[in-house]
């Protein structure tokens, strides 16, 4: 059941009407339901691999409230070994074995490891993130023990942020279910316009420029260098506004009801470096990645070198966890080395530091992020080193016609889109309900809108 579609419309409609009309002490019941029949949606099964980490780490939590020491540390680390483990098995078991065989094979060695036949359940890293925050959390003390089994399956559950986040911290989320929210007019139409927002940004233009992205990255090998440029630009914008658009309609729906999830994009391409950009991009999982493992490594309170291998294996972890692939490890890796290079320029020449930029030299630095963004986003995009060796080739080969699979006046049409978005990503004010805005975006939705049901990108996470 995905966001842009006309039964997820309905469940929303029908689910937030009972929840106001029931009273307060079945609120919580009602959303476990409903997120459990969201889920379900996807594939029924997928509910049981997600009951067994709830348990886990529900327990695990009851169990770190009672215990010190070791004992507690022992818990802890269960707790984390089962949620990873899950991620192993469903997300990374493929990857390891084959890379071993492989391996083996060059070494002369012939080994066969079994493979499993097995899907990867929708967003489970996110809802896998969210449940070791939790427990994490209870450890350092941050957030007491949630004895509500129901309470706390609901916050790992919660459908509008389950399949693909923000990653919520339970200081944040859990307190809010026992909050007794009341119907309030402006709060549910500042949220449903965050949501027309975001099935703006999914469907007007996500998946518009998808349709050029796909025909140029679909057949690479006839492809020339200005057509291969335009779909990587076109590519940067898409991904954005496919995963932004997601997170603005998950925390619009959660608005109407009366929760606050934190903001998980600020208009990210309008960074001036690439720290700044990673302020701005999937704030949710960047900030998870700081709290959890950077400043657990040491942060940057440790002498340069190991500093920067610090920035390197928070980086690479944070590919790898976007998918098991060499690709997105590539993808991270090359993130962080374009922090290390700039933070070693800053550390050099201080007086040329993006931080300290205005005016023409803000915008050249901000161009500059830019390219280095989408220079990475063709490794997210393209899965195996063929197509990586295929894409290099052709980028040099100018003189060649190949479809873009758009007419003129299409691409025409999604750069005046791309220039919108960033005209209205960069007045950088909070979301406000504009009654003017409503049906501007209604009727380019019904126009421009491409109506295809694409997923979101960030579900195969």
């Amino acid at each position: 059941m995905v966001f842009n579609s006309l039964q997820f419309l309905v469940f929303f409609g029908i689910v937030t009407s009972a929840y106001f009309l029931l009273a307060h002490r079945f609120r919580w019941m009602l959303l476990l339901v409903a997120s459990c029949y969201f889920y379900m949606a996807f594939q029924p099964i997928y509910l049981g691999i997600l009951g067994f980490t709830i348990v886990v780490d529900y327990y695990a939590g009851i169990y770190l409230a009672r215990f010190e020491g070791r004992a507690k540390k022992v818990i802890l680390g269960l707790s984390l070994l089962a949620n990873v483990g899950v991620l192993a098995v469903f997300k990374y078991y493929a990857f390891f074995t084959g890379n071993f065989m492989v391996a083996a094979n060059y070494f002369g060695i012939a080994i066969q490891v079994p493979q499993l036949s097995i899907l990867l359940p929708i967003g489970l890293s996110f809802h896998t993130f969210q449940a070791m925050s939790y427990t994490i959390e209870v450890y350092r003390g941050n957030q007491k023990a949630e004895r509500n089994f129901g309470i706390y399956s609901l916050y790992v559950m919660f459908y509008p942020q389950l399949v693909a986040g923000p990653i919520e911290r339970p200081q944040n989320l859990i307190h809010q279910f026992y909050k007794e929210h009341v119907w309030d007019s402006e709060r549910v139409k500042a949220g449903l316009f965050q949501m027309l927002q975001g099935l703006f940004k999914k469907v007007v233009i996500a998946d518009r420029l998808a349709i050029l992205v796909d025909s140029v990255y679909g057949s690479l090998s006839i492809q020339s260098g200005g057509n291969l440029v335009i779909a990587s630009i076109f590519y940067s914008f898409q991904i954005y506004c496919d995963f932004s658009g997601y997170s603005d309609m998950a925390i619009g729906a959660a608005k109407v009801m009366g929760f606050d999830l934190m903001t998980n994009f600020r208009a990210p391409y309008l960074a001036k470096s690439i720290p700044d950009f990673w302020r701005r991009w999937h704030i949710s999982l960047s900030t998870w990645f700081k709290d959890y493992v950077y400043f657990s490594l040491g942060g940057n309170r440790v002498s340069i070198p190991r500093w920067y291998i610090n920035i390197m294996v928070v980086f690479i972890i944070s590919g790898f966890w976007h998918g098991a692939s060499w690709n997105f490890v590539i993808w991270g890796a090359l993130h962080g080395v374009f922090q290390l290079v700039g933070i070693e320029l800053s550390r050099r020449f201080p007086r040329l530091s993006p931080e300290k930029a205005a005016g023409i030299y803000l915008r050249i630095f901000q161009v500059w992020t830019f390219a280095l963004v989408t220079i990475a986003w063709i490794f997210f995009r393209l899965q195996h080193f063929s197509e990586i060796k295929m894409f290099a080739k052709r980028l040099c080969v100018w003189h060649v016609e190949a479809p873009l699979g758009m007419h003129i006046n299409e691409i025409i049409t999604s750069l005046g889109l791309i220039m919108g978005l960033l005209i209205w990503d960069s007045t950088e004010k909070p979301m406000r309900y504009n009654v003017w805005l409503l049906p501007i975006a209604l009727v380019a939705i019904y126009f421009l809108g491409v109506f295809s049901l694409k997923q979101f990108i960030y579900f195969q996470f």
